[in-house]
């Protein structure tokens, strides 16, 4: 067996029956504060007696975070060390996490100690309340203005509007979640910033709670205005996900009977035009506008028809229910 299967499989023989609380910490050259963190998370989580496991998954490091980790896991009976064979993001980072999670309750959060493990304990108070996924809002954000702040601020109130989620701050990774949450979810792409909105297409139950920010003490950002195009093509595709999941054709077929409803009243004028008035259409653009808008009508029908197919093909493939239930509430007396 491979070290790497040997450190992914430590959490079998994890030292907790039961485990309540898995903190899930994607890692991308992060060697400087790795030790700190862990022994930070450790210290909040045994002080308040969560049982816990703390997952760090090493995105493809170059600094010798995955050597570090490897070291910590072999003398840790709470962590679990994930490494990758290459960079992969940080939505596959968490994704892996959650995988291999164990805990009733999933924490997330950043591994350059801006985010503060001391908040995780209300987090969890808070999804002891009755929340599904509790999001931190760094309301106190340690961060450039200009480059950072300002882009974070539009970015939220976007996103807002389009998911129907209003958070004050979506980018924060310290967020809390109930397992049923996350196993309704499949993360692609660069969904991670993303996450509520996609729990509350599954009917979660979300809120927000002010967390501590602090400072970056060692390192660089990963993040950059270069990330505004891919945030952008996630957001159409959260949008998608909202709006027609289960029912791809209303915005096919929608776009599709408007373009081809015009195009033939175009057509129609124009056959109106040479067969009763005997006017020539044939230089006329009106008459190229009219083609073009029916072939892509009926182009956008076909589209809509075959996402319906393989939107069907998914449910049923995976049995997956277009539907989630909270609570089923019955009398007593009723067998």
């Amino acid at each position: 067996m491979s070290q790497t299967s040997t450190l992914i499989t430590k959490k079998d023989n994890h030292s907790y029956k039961e485990v309540y609380l898995s903190v899930i910490v994607p890692i991308f050259n992060e060697v400087e504060s790795l030790s700190v963190l862990i022994k930070t998370i450790a210290d909040v989580l045994e002080k308040n007696q969560l049982p816990y496991e703390t997952i760090c998954v090493d995105d493809g490091s170059r600094d010798g975070s995955a050597e570090l980790l490897q070291d910590l896991a072999k003398n840790r009976h709470d962590l679990v060390a994930i490494i990758f064979r290459r960079n992969y993001g940080q939505t596959p980072a968490m994704a892996a996490g959650f995988e291999y999670a164990k805990g009733k309750i999933m924490i997330t959060l950043d591994g350059d100690l801006q985010n503060d493990p001391a908040d995780i304990p209300e987090l969890v108070a808070k999804v002891e309340e009755g929340y599904d996924l509790v999001s931190g809002w760094r309301k106190n954000r340690q961060d450039d203005r200009l480059t950072r702040l300002l882009p974070s601020k539009i970015a939220n109130w976007i996103i807002g509007r389009v998911t129907g989620v209003k958070l004050h701050d979506y980018g924060c990774s310290l967020k809390a979640y109930r397992r049923e949450v996350i196993s309704d979810m499949n993360l692609y792409g660069e969904l991670h910033r993303f996450l509520p909105a996609l729990a509350y297409i599954e009917g979660a139950k979300i809120t927000e709670i002010p967390v501590r920010h602090h400072a970056r003490r060692f390192g660089e950002s990963k993040y950059g205005l270069g990330r505004t195009f891919r945030v952008v093509m996630d957001l159409l595709t959260i949008f998608f996900l909202k709006k027609f999941l289960t029912r791809p054709m209303h915005i096919f077929g929608l776009g599709g009977l408007i373009l081809l409803i015009t195009g033939l009243l175009i057509g129609t004028y124009l056959t109106f035009l040479k067969l009763i008035v005997g006017l020539s259409i044939g230089h006329r653009p009106l008459l190229i506008l009219a083609v073009l808008l029916i072939l892509s009508g009926i182009q956008l029908l076909i589209s809509g028809l075959l996402a319906e197919l393989i939107m069907r093909t998914y449910h049923e493939s995976q049995k997956r229910p277009i539907y989630r239930v909270r609570q089923v509430v019955k009398s007593s007396n009723i067998k």
